[in-house]
């Protein structure tokens, strides 16, 4: 195929808009990574009018998709961590193009983490990290383990994502591979969730004991993206904080997040009179000890 596929690239690496062009082989039959294709063209442009354009190839028996990724799109998918097989491609494909060395300076970016890149990393997997970890908690108290149980992996899975990001590192699809190495008492809890022989709310009971003092120990960390945006003036209102450009990240998950802080004691409520005499807005400060 990647005969096939090599004036496909060359004539994208010489248009002046591709910043890079890199070429990944699957590893193994079905490669989940390549979306079972055998192999993946992966070309960046500078141009950010079409966030994303593919195209499916094939020859003889085998199959190709090319991605033509905006450079803008790109990082967006890598600051959310929506798109984590794009990484994989990153690191594990071949360059064949790169202009300016675009793509080795991406992926030196990645591996060192600017600071505030990596806070608002923590601060998405945080918000998603208390919503599941929520959510399945509240399946336990009404007794519907297997609910409990599936949103239990989910918060495991943004907790170890978290312990990842928190050590600089870029979390990969292979998450438990990393998580095991950097942080083994969350893999085997982990491990104890989804291997015991114990009944099911029995494991559940114990992951939501330990998943309280794991979180707690990653909440100022992890939170500090939106606490230093919150510092830059008084009070917010709600409204506010979901306008903010980098709050808007968080989207469904940021109100979860503001009332787990406020009862983590990080924001506070400040009290502002409405037109009604007997009701009062509800706004948030970072509380001044912060």
């Amino acid at each position: 195929m990647e005969q096939i596929l090599r004036p496909i690239y060359q004539e994208r690496a010489s248009s002046p808009e591709t910043l890079g062009v890199i070429l990944l082989e699957k590893r193994t039959d079905g490669d989940p990574v390549t979306d079972t294709f055998d192999e993946i063209l992966l070309i960046i442009t500078s141009n950010n009018d079409i966030p994303i354009y593919t195209k499916h190839y094939t020859e003889g028996t085998g199959k190709a998709a090319m991605h033509v990724i905006s450079e803008k799109q790109l990082r967006k998918w890598l600051l959310l961590g929506t798109k984590r097989k794009v990484v994989d491609w990153l690191f594990y494909g071949k360059i064949y193009f790169d202009r300016n060395e675009f793509v080795e300076k991406l992926k030196e970016e990645l591996k060192e983490y600017p600071f505030h890149g990596r806070r608002v990393k923590m601060g998405l997997e945080l918000s998603k990290l208390v919503r599941t970890y929520m959510e399945g908690k509240s399946f336990f108290d009404r007794k519907d383990f297997m609910d409990s149980y599936h949103h239990a992996v989910q918060s495991l899975h943004h907790l170890a994502r978290l312990a990842i990001i928190e050590s600089g590192l870029s979390p990969e699809v292979t998450v438990w591979s990393q998580v095991k190495k950097l942080d083994p008492a969350i893999y085997k809890l982990y491990e104890e969730l989804i291997l015991s022989e114990e009944p099911i709310e029995k494991r559940l009971e114990l992951m939501f004991l330990a998943s309280e003092f794991f979180i707690h120990n990653r909440t100022v960390d992890g939170a500090r993206h939106i606490l230093d945006i919150m510092s830059a003036k008084s009070n917010w209102t709600i409204q506010e904080l979901h306008e903010h450009e980098e709050l808007r990240m968080y989207s469904i998950n940021l109100e979860v997040l503001i009332e787990f802080l406020v009862d983590k004691g990080l924001i506070e409520i400040v009290k502002s009179e409405s037109k009604n005499e007997f009701v009062f807005h509800r706004d948030y400060s970072v509380k001044l000890s912060q």
